[in-house]
């Protein structure tokens, strides 16, 4: 509740906006003039590193040159209406002016186009989250000197809302390649934050001095704050407040410890204190380590060595006796390796495509099988420890990685085929356990990342698993004992990355646009049905004029409350055509004789019957047969009364199309089966955080919050593939955190997460089964 300030009742100050309007306007003007400047020479260097894009960049540039007055002054432009609007008492919304440039509100949208909208309301959204406490005192405080006006961030003429708009329409004219545009209002976002965010500060400063709501401190409808009640496991404090989780990459190769390592390592040395004595003391074959990593290194290998013996059963291959047997040397351990690198087994392929068999044991079987092509009797020989270890390892991890994540058919092939290169990735260099930025582990990330939950659906998605495909072969068929060849493919696979995710944001973006066309859909239902109801619910009424409401006039009313909003005048014409039509009923029934019936709502009946496509001959046979009907009521003449004649099956233009929603939520939201605080942290939940959701069967899929509906305040998430995962209610998601379906999503990269659970499996002090 606002505390009224000294000022008594709100009212237009006109000395007040004209003050405001010579602060802000030219300012924000001016600050997007000043950046635009700059954007030439940015396109001129992003041309250099375009590649088959550099003309587009160079062209582009050209055009920023030849038309950066034209530019500015539609930036301009745009504002000065805005203001205008407001000060005559009408503020403009910036949603329907984004939205207004099509003749037919629900007329699909070219997909550069629809890029460029959902690009500036990127750009709005970051400034209103940014600037959330000064965009609310300014709505109330330019509100009370605008006479009273009810602000938000849509119809504030300064808001981020119309500055994104002012933006659109700047470039609007300008002949610039969908990539360049796109860069462009990138460039405003990353340019425009600071000085605009001081412009609102000022403008805020100046009119609390000026005595306009100075006790006004925070913005209006801000939530009651309570103490919050402490969410299952601190899960929604991680999932709100931490999110970025501990074990960033280094600024070099030898920093970043995985995210697992610190707890394991205090777990371990706690154990065993002789660790931490001697922290530095790691056995140098294979690849050393120091300090911290070969602690870490050490505690692994000493884990490894204790559970052996759980995991294997006495016919193993590290439980034989070992008698007058050798240990394979690490020449022939690697020719072995790359034969089954070249070759998978049959058995190898079969363990991969199978959830029960460890990799681990089956791949040392495989190696002591394939020895005898090296003319070795596997009778004869053994694994060296620390070669066993490396296998061990490398074959946990991936039944982690292949258990866990969401790999299946095709993809689950793919990955498995990696094993082998990483045992001899792992025997070669053991710090690719422990060091984040080692480059075999970031291409593993790379690589799950685009396999998982792929499942070939979308040509977007089947040429990056044929990128997948064609970088494993690579990997395969090149790599000896020279790891240069991950750090090529990593890179290599990096950039084709981030093309699809390129590719991934269009389509995210794509999804809130029809997410939000979906709401806008039903609340124009719902609000067409509401006045249907209020006027003819309980009203016995003639067939034709029944029928006349129930179908062409309740579509009329829908795609015009959709077209103009909820004041819009077509809307203020249907509905007073309704009201007109059942007082000219009421009139029949009181027999009054003579009366030219519907003559005054011809041109609205006219517009009607057009918009479901009844026109000329047609439109007046259903005119005449509303007369009729009326007429026959007022006669007492039941013979004159006629139907409507049969009218076009009309269905309301859906939003473009998008897959459904592949979580529901079915449990009833009740006032005793959620906790409110977490509610309440949901609706603070910021754009971008990851959850995963839990199906009935345990398994859990990642969605990403891609937008928050100005409209329902649902939360829209998207799964990895930019598409419409789960749309829910801040209460819905709480009821899911009861139930145990929702939980913090903590992604590492595909490798961390896997030795993470390779360390749950191990730890003899864990409750968890030993595989």
């Amino acid at each position: 509740m606002v505390t009224p300030s000294p000022m008594g009742a709100p009212g237009r100050d006109a000395s007040q906006l004209m003050l405001v309007r010579e602060a802000a306007l030219p300012a924000i003007t001016l600050a997007f003039t000043t950046v635009l400047s700059r954007f030439d020479d940015v396109l001129f260097d992003r041309a250099a590193t375009a590649g088959a894009s550099q003309l587009l960049f160079l062209d582009g540039m050209r055009e920023l040159r030849r038309r950066r007055q034209e530019i500015s002054d539609g930036f301009s432009a745009h504002l000065q209406r805005s203001w205008t609007a407001f000060e005559s008492g009408a503020p403009l919304s910036a949603e329907a002016t984004l939205s207004g440039h099509r003749d037919d509100g629900l007329s699909l949208v070219g997909e550069h186009e629809l890029e460029s909208r959902l690009a500036v309301r990127q750009f709005a959204m970051l400034l209103l989250r940014d600037f959330k406490s000064v965009l609310g005192r300014l709505d109330l405080r330019l509100g009370w000197i605008g006479g009273g006006l009810e602000l938000d961030a849509d119809t504030n003429p300064i808001s981020p809302e119309q500055l994104g708009v002012a933006i659109h329409e700047a470039f609007a004219g300008c002949e610039l390649a969908p990539e360049v545009r796109l860069v462009l209002i990138k460039l405003c976002e990353r340019d425009l934050h600071a000085p605009i965010g001081k412009i609102y500060e000022k403008i805020d400063d100046h009119l609390a001095k000026a005595g306009v709501l100075p006790n006004v401190s925070a913005p209006r409808r801000a939530a009651p704050q309570r103490a919050p009640s402490p969410p299952p496991q601190g899960m929604l404090e991680d999932l709100v407040e931490q999110r970025h989780p501990p074990g960033a990459d280094g600024a070099d190769g030898s920093q970043g410890a995985p995210a697992w390592a610190q707890r394991f390592t205090d777990r371990w040395a706690q154990q065993r204190g002789n660790l931490q004595g001697h922290p530095g003391e790691v056995d140098g074959g294979h690849g050393g380590a120091g300090g911290e990593q070969g602690m870490l290194l050490d505690a692994l290998h000493e884990l490894l060595r204790q559970t052996r013996h759980v995991r294997e059963d006495a016919t193993s291959a590290a439980q034989v006796a070992v008698g007058q047997q050798r240990p394979l040397s690490q020449r022939e351990m690697m020719s072995v390796l790359s034969l089954l690198q070249a070759t998978p087994s049959a058995t190898l392929r079969a363990a991969i495509g199978e959830d029960g068999e460890s990799l681990a044991q089956r791949l040392k079987s495989e190696v002591l099988s394939n020895a005898t092509q090296l003319g070795v009797d596997p009778s004869q020989a053994r694994l060296d420890p620390q070669d066993e270890d490396a296998i061990d390892l490398v074959g946990m991890l991936f039944d982690v990685m292949l258990d866990e994540r969401e790999l299946e058919g095709r993809s689950r092939e793919l990955i498995g085929r990696l094993v082998v290169p990483f045992v001899k990735v792992a025997m070669l260099d053991r710090r690719m356990f422990v060091q984040k930025t080692h480059p075999a582990r970031k291409l593993l990330n790379s690589l799950a990342e685009a396999c998982e939950g792929n499942t070939g659906e979308s040509q977007a998605e089947r040429v990056l698993m044929g990128k997948v495909e064609e970088i494993i072969e690579r990997l395969v068929a090149e790599f000896n004992e020279n790891l240069a060849i991950f750090l090529t493919l990593e890179e290599e696979f990096r950039d084709f990355l981030a093309q699809h995710r390129r590719r991934i944001e269009i389509a995210e973006r794509r999804a809130a646009e029809t997410q939000r066309g979906q709401e806008k859909l039903e609340m124009a239902r719902a609000r067409a049905s509401a006045e249907l109801d209020r006027r003819i619910a309980d009203a016995t009424l003639p067939q034709a004029i029944a029928e006349f409401l129930r179908q062409p006039w309740q579509h009329h009313l829908t795609l015009a409350l959709l077209r103009e909003g909820e004041e819009g005048a077509s809307v203020t014409e249907a509905l007073t055509l309704a009201d007109g039509l059942l007082d000219e009923v009421a009139e029949a029934r009181r027999k009054i004789v003579g009366k030219p019936w519907l003559q005054a709502w011809q041109p609205a009946l006219g517009r009607v019957f057009a918009s479901v496509g009844v026109h000329g001959d047609g439109a007046a046979r259903a005119v005449d047969a509303l007369h009729d009907t009326l007429q026959s009521i007022a006669e007492s003449r039941p013979e004159l009364e006629r139907a409507l004649p049969e009218l076009p099956q009309v269905v309301l233009p859906a939003p473009p199309a998008s897959d459904t929603a592949s979580v529901e939520v079915t449990a009833s939201v009740e006032d005793d089966n959620f906790d409110n605080a977490d509610a309440d942290r949901f609706r603070r939940m910021e754009i971008g955080i990851w959850l995963d959701f839990i199906d009935k069967d345990g398994k859990a899929q990642a969605g990403k919050l891609s937008w928050i509906s100005p409209i329902s305040q649902r939360l829209l998430f998207v799964n990895r593939r930019g598409v419409r995962f789960c749309v829910a209610s801040p209460e819905e998601l709480a009821v899911m955190v009861r139930l145990g379906r929702l939980r913090p999503h903590v992604d590492d990269g595909a490798f961390d997460s896997a030795m993470q659970g390779v360390i749950d499996r191990l730890d003899p002090r864990g409750n968890t089964t030993v595989h």
